[in-house]
């Protein structure tokens, strides 16, 4: 079947169908088509909904709306960052949209800021198209480095406390950060309490896939742990974030919440931060070791 935003807008709707989810399909209603094209890497389009505002898509399958990208964006980058007592250095895998990067920039303890994005493209076209998110470029403390994550991490020693691995599914250009290797140069990479977040796909639909990616981790981490958000333009309306971490237990908050820029939050809280640890009874084995 011919792949393309094309045949997908029928009537106005476009619908997302991705083989990583057979026999589900997810449609909104299109008011304009603001860009089409393609990056060194893979075809970005950008359109403006009815209901969730602008809206990226790359390969088909969307990555972020204005409506509902606070309900991610916090989650990942809050759970790890408030699981630390003092994250001074953080490093950002993918996330070139700059959402990750917005919410990062809210902890004051927060010295330096890299992000690390293989598609350069995403981080124009970003810049361009979704302002909402892309404001997360523009702290001082933000430094951008346009290449491949895993690479980036390789000569990287005791040198974070956080990293976020805001990545798009396990296909593509993302897929090497799925990988054992990927995770044994990111333990290295981190300072002795450091935390790594990483997307980690949804419960509902994703169970084999997120049980691998875990069993794969606990080789390397002496604590990983999992969390889920909720989100309606993501794959059943839940996507999880798989926590290793060196220091231990992050299903507790570190520190409290202390300054006005977090007032702004819509979705994180500290009870959401520990609620979020507590899966379904169905997900217990799938997520627990």
């Amino acid at each position: 079947m011919q792949k393309g935003i094309q045949w997908r807008l029928v009537d106005g709707w476009f619908t997302e169908i991705n083989e990583q989810w057979p026999g589900i399909a997810l449609s909104l209603k299109v008011r304009k088509v603001l860009h089409e094209g393609r990056t060194k890497y893979q075809k970005l389009e950008i359109v403006e909904t009815e209901t969730f505002g602008r809206m990226m898509i790359l390969d088909d399958a969307i990555q972020i709306t204005e409506r509902d990208e606070f309900a991610y964006q916090e989650m990942i980058s809050h759970i790890p960052l408030f699981g630390h007592p003092h994250p001074r250095r953080v490093l950002v895998i993918g996330g070139g949209d700059g959402g990750v990067l917005r919410e990062v920039a809210r902890h004051q303890t927060v010295e330096q800021i890299d992000i690390c994005e293989i598609d350069g493209g995403v981080i124009e076209m970003s810049q361009q198209w979704l302002p909402y998110a892309a404001v997360g470029f523009k702290d001082p403390r933000v430094k951008v480095h346009v290449e491949d994550g895993a690479a980036f991490v390789k000569d990287k020693e005791n040198l974070y406390d956080v990293v976020i691995i805001d990545s798009s599914d396990p296909e593509g250009p993302a897929h090497v950060l799925f990988d054992e290797p990927f995770y044994r140069d990111l333990f290295q990479a981190l300072t002795p309490d450091g935390i790594a977040c990483s997307q980690c796909e949804s419960l509902w639909l994703h169970g084999d896939l997120i049980k691998r990616i875990m069993t794969m981790s606990r080789r390397i981490f002496p604590s990983v742990q999992y969390a889920f958000t909720t989100i309606p333009t993501y794959p059943s309306g839940q996507i999880g974030f798989m926590l290793s971490s060196k220091r231990g237990d992050c299903s507790k908050p570190a520190r409290p919440m202390a300054g006005d820029s977090f007032d702004e939050l819509r979705y994180y809280t500290q009870e959401i931060h520990s609620a979020s640890f507590v899966v379904p009874r169905f997900a217990r084995s799938i997520t627990e070791a």
